[in-house]
This record gives structure tokens, sequence and C-alpha cells, in this order.
């Protein structure tokens, strides 16, 4: 594996291995990897020639009191396990080489932003597609591996691909989970014990609510309130959103049908946890 920090550098060996043929897989990251990024290599080693990991914590996702600072790093831990599961090329670029002084252009999200995180996140997936399109130029993937755990984000993304005709696939990924259902993440770490106890009962919630809909119920609401129901029943978090929406287009539903999303987040002390599963309706 070959770890590169330049910017042009990167272009440049990713130039070579396209005029070679070969297939370009790339994993876009923010580090401290988990089991999640992890499948998301395995997928790209198993369909492309070539396997590119990126880590870079984008300062553009934080809010003005979200986590920037201690986000968790630590770039050994990730350099030995993107190794490990096959990665080839391991891109790592400085922050000023990233994001120089005198940006030019602003990149603003129209749509599918004003609800779920894009709510309560102002600006957070301006900084997502300003990053992403930056990547995308420098690896020039042929497809580009997601979770589905931040499925607004998948949205998005497929926005970004669509509306600027970037020539990538965009793969999203099914959602990792522990042996209790609890989502993988990076923040869980945050969890307190206890915390870490209850957390399960995001997933169990939205189980339940697939039961019921499986059982015939279509009004939105109902399910809603029993989500809610549930989390305030057997957590000590604070619910930020339980929202049912159409997939991708995240807009509104009142009667449920065709594709959608059954989504949350819930604040614990010093862990935001977000979960979601996607149903489709005949």
């Amino acid at each position: 594996m070959k770890v590169i920090q330049s910017i042009q550098e990167m272009q440049q060996q990713m130039r070579i291995m396209k005029k070679q043929g070969y297939e370009i897989g790339f994993v876009p990251t923010m580090g401290y990897l988990h089991e999640g990024h992890l499948t998301l290599v395995e997928q790209a080693r198993r369909e492309n020639d070539v396997v590119v990991m990126s880590i870079f914590v984008n300062p553009l996702q934080f809010g003005p009191n979200e986590d920037f600072e201690r986000y968790p790093r630590d770039f050994e831990r990730d350099e030995r396990l993107a190794e490990e599961k096959g990665v080839d090329f391991l891109f790592y670029p400085h922050m000023d080489d990233m994001y120089p002084e005198g940006f030019s252009i602003k990149m603003t999200v129209e749509n599918r932003v004003n609800v779920l995180c894009g709510e309560s996140r102002p600006g957070h997936f301006d900084g997502v597609v300003t990053v992403l399109a930056k990547l995308f130029n420098i690896v020039l993937p042929d497809r580009a591996y997601f979770g589905m755990k931040d499925a607004q984000q998948v949205a998005v993304v497929e926005g970004l691909i669509a509306d600027y005709n970037f020539p990538v696939k965009l793969v999203p990924v099914k959602i990792i989970r522990e042996q209790d259902g609890l989502a993988k993440s990076s923040r869980n770490v945050y969890l307190t014990d206890k915390e870490r106890s209850e957390a399960p009962q995001l997933f169990r919630s939205l189980q339940q609510a697939a039961t019921t809909i499986e059982a015939g119920e279509r009004v939105v609401k109902k399910i809603i309130d029993s989500i809610r129901k549930n989390i305030d029943k057997n957590t000590s978090g604070k619910i930020d959103y339980v929202e049912i929406l159409s997939y991708p287009d995240l807009e509104t539903l009142t009667v449920l049908e065709g594709r959608f999303i059954i989504a949350l987040a819930v604040q614990f002390e010093r862990a935001r946890l977000i979960d979601n599963i996607t149903i489709t309706l005949e």
C-alpha cells in the first residue's frame, strides 16, 4: 500500500492507473476506521482493480458547536487496517492543501438537506459536497462507496454526481451493526456504559416500526409516535428527530407508499447517534 499526501502526486498516480485501463474504487473517510468502513473496502476490492481510501477530517462538515477538534484520530491504526484490507493507495492530504486561502467558489446543496440531519446541521452537506467534488477530481474513481448509515448523505451524493456529471458510479452499502443491532460508528466510543446498553433500542424501534408496517399500518404519524415512545421509555437520550420520508428525494409523506426511509437521530451526553431503515412497498 502506498500512502500519498500530495494532491498533485495522487492525481498523477491515478492518471497512470487510468491509462493502464484499471478501474478505481474509492472509499472516502474521515478516519478512525471501524468495521463499517472496512466493509466498504471489501466490496470495493471485489469490484475494482485498484482501491483508494482517503482519510481527511473535513472541517467544513462541522458546525461551530460540533466536535471537529475532538473527533477521534489515529492514523497509524488506520494505516494498518487499510493495508490489511487490501487498500492500494491511502490518500492523506494536508488541510492547507485541500483548503488553501482564497477559495473563490462556494458549493451549496439546495435539495434533500432541509430534513433529517441537514435541518439541525446547516451547512453540513455543503461541506460534504465541497470535499467530495475535490476528492472525485483528485482520485478519478470509477466507483465510490458510501455506507447507508448516513442515508441522507448517500442521497445528497447521488444528486452531486448527477447534477455535475461526475463519471462516477455511486455504490451504497448496507449498514454494518454490532451483534446487538447498534449501527457501527466512530462516535460510539463516546457512549457511557449505561448509554451503550441503551443504544440498541434505536434499531429495535425501527424494527418494531417495520413489523407494524408489514402488518398493514400506513399512517406515518402513528408509526413515528410509536418509535418516539419506545426511545423515550428505554433510553436516556434526547430525540433529535424521527422522520419518514420518500427516498432518495427525502420528501414528506403522510401515507406510506413506494420507497421510503425511516430515520432517527438521538443525542446522548457526548455522542449523537443516527440510524435508519429503507422499505419499499409495491
